[in-house]
């Protein structure tokens, strides 16, 4: 639902901050005091095209912010998680709008820029608009399949149509791409044989391309490792390293064997102590640095032959990759695939065969879930003609029919079934039926799209529901089955209704006076009334200008009685 509306320099409205409550609320107020001014600034926030000329005079832009407490799993996080949009159930969601006299109109939802499309996709999961200027989703035919398969609640047939729907679908390209492989397969059979046969004989191994590489690398590299292992080898050797570390550690123990400093603790002998424990150590390790070298050199490949045949072996390969056009380790992989498309083009018919059948069980899945579906249609058409039938009749709308089309679509059909569905009216008896905008008159709308929307009680995803003047026209007993319609929808649902209709007025829970600012300046202004307040608006809406003591007792018990 809404939560609040801010409206900022938009036509004749300078600052307009509203909060509105749950329930139904009726806006009030003299012709051409700005009530449709605010429904055209709501409109604006939820993606309806922008003018400039919505700019107050004087002012370099208007804005319009509407805030919405929306529960988790309804359809706009999925619109907004689609676009990629980031917003969280946990928190409000808002929608803005902002019209500049200088560039481009903009929109956001929750301060991030969108498109004023992606603010319509949004909108119309939030809030329906139905009056005579307004293109209720009620009366858009793209939405009566939905409308008609959430009366009669069909989600569960909707889902098994929608898989069974997708398993045709896959096994249908499963056998058109099969076709086209056997086809293709049979035009180069001469040429898979050859290729095929030509990898067999070169028996390709998984990775081999890159382990014969690496050997060829070592390979060539093993005379330069000879040299340098020579050359440390040599450097160990005439240096007489391990010669003069045994003479230095031989001085290296006299020393710690003199008088003084045999065990002493003098600053000199611990010295020469650690001197020849470091000598020791150091003739270990030259006994150990050349004993790794020896190791190293047995390591040493120096096999020529070895060599020639990795370099004559991976020249192979390479060569059978570059005629393939693949990478030399994908060979046993291209076998693979070429070895099953020669199969296909010699024995291709059985694997065809089984995929037509798979795709005509499919299909016939398919029709059976897809009948289903029309029938339950077709049975819940019925319920909701009668249901509509029931809400016209109040309404002064009793001579109209309001008849659920189902077309059958065939083969055509997809996800959501075989039938195109479409809500006709026919208005007067005889005059035939046609498509509702096309039928109704413009004081009619409201009135069908009140009554569609009872019938419909459960229907549809907004949770904000605005009539604009249902009660044109009319009087009486059908304004006050109008009020009460709207106070029944106004128990599950935030509902909204600019009314000239005194017994409507009377029957919402909250109502608002839209009039004109005093001043040169003038603008619209909206005040939430009191209960005194109400009886002498309703009764102004009674007597007119004079607002006389039989019209405040009129509304009074207007009052009362709602």
């Amino acid at each position: 639902m809404i939560l609040s509306v801010s409206i900022r320099d938009f036509v004749l409205i300078d600052r307009l901050d509203i909060e509105p409550g749950a329930g139904f609320t009726a806006l009030t107020g003299e012709t051409g005091a700005g009530k449709s001014i605010i429904l055209d600034a709501l409109s604006l926030t939820l993606g309806a095209q922008a003018d400039k000329a919505m700019v107050r005079a004087g002012a370099e832009q208007a804005s319009v912010a509407a805030e919405f407490a929306v529960p988790p799993g309804h359809p706009v996080w999925a619109v907004l998680e689609e676009h990629g949009v980031e917003a969280s159930p946990e928190e409000t969601l808002t929608l803005k709008r902002v019209v500049r006299v200088n560039g481009p109109a903009r929109g956001f939802v929750n301060d991030q820029a969108v498109s004023a499309a992606l603010l319509a996709e949004a909108g119309d999961t939030l809030v329906e608009i139905h009056g005579q200027h307004a293109a209720s989703s009620l009366l858009r035919p793209s939405s009566h399949r939905k409308l008609l398969d959430l009366f009669a609640g069909n989600e569960s047939l909707l889902l098994e149509c929608g898989a069974a729907h997708a398993a045709r679908v896959a096994a249908r390209e499963a056998r058109m791409r099969l076709e086209h492989e056997h086809e293709e397969a049979l035009r180069t059979r001469d040429w898979l044989a050859a290729s095929v046969a030509e990898l067999d004989q070169l028996a390709p191994a998984p990775g081999e391309a890159a382990t014969l590489t690496e050997t060829r690398t070592r390979l060539m590299q093993s005379e330069r490792v000879t040299e340098a292992i020579a050359e440390a080898e040599e450097a160990l050797a005439d240096g007489e390293v391990e010669a003069a570390l045994s003479k230095a550690s031989r001085a290296a123990e006299r020393i710690c064997r003199l008088p003084g400093f045999d065990g002493a603790d003098h600053a000199m002998a611990v010295a020469a102590r650690a001197a020849a424990e470091a000598v020791e150590r150091a003739l270990i390790e030259a006994g150990e640095a050349a004993a790794a070298i020896a190791a190293l050199e047995s390591l040493v490949e120096h096999d020529t032959g070895t060599l020639e045949a990795a370099e004559a072996r991976l020249f192979a390969l390479r060569a059978a990759g570059r005629k393939h056009s693949v990478d030399p380790d994908l060979l046993p992989d291209l076998l693979v695939h070429l070895r099953d498309r020669l199969d296909l083009a010699e024995a291709g018919e059985d694997a065809l065969l089984r995929a037509r059948k798979a795709e005509i069980r499919t299909n016939t899945a398919w029709h059976a879930a897809a009948d289903r579906l029309t029938a339950a249609r077709k049975a819940a058409a019925g319920r909701l003609e009668k249901a509509i039938a029931k809400e016209l009749e109040p309404l002064k709308l009793g001579r109209a029919v309001i008849r659920v089309n189902i077309e059958p679509l065939g083969d055509e059909g997809g996800l959501h079934g075989a039938d195109k569905v479409e809500f006709d009216a026919e208005t007067n008896p005889g005059a035939g039926f046609g498509a509702l905008r096309k039928i109704a008159s413009g004081g009619e709308l409201a009135r069908v799209s009140l009554a569609l929307k009872c019938a419909l009680a459960e229907a549809g995803s907004a949770m904000t529901l605005i009539f604009d003047e249902a009660d044109q026209g009319v009087g009486g007993a059908v304004a006050a089955a109008i009020g009460e319609r709207l106070v029944r929808l106004g128990k599950a649902r935030q509902v909204f209704a600019v009314t000239h209709s005194p017994q409507v007025a009377a029957a919402a829970r909250a109502q608002w006076l839209v009039e004109k600012g005093k001043g040169k300046s003038g603008g619209t202004r909206l005040t939430g009334l009191e209960d005194a307040d109400r009886q002498e608006e309703i009764a102004r809406m009674l007597s007119g200008a004079e607002i006389t003591a039989e019209a405040r007792a009129a509304a009074g018990r207007l009052l009362e009685d709602a």
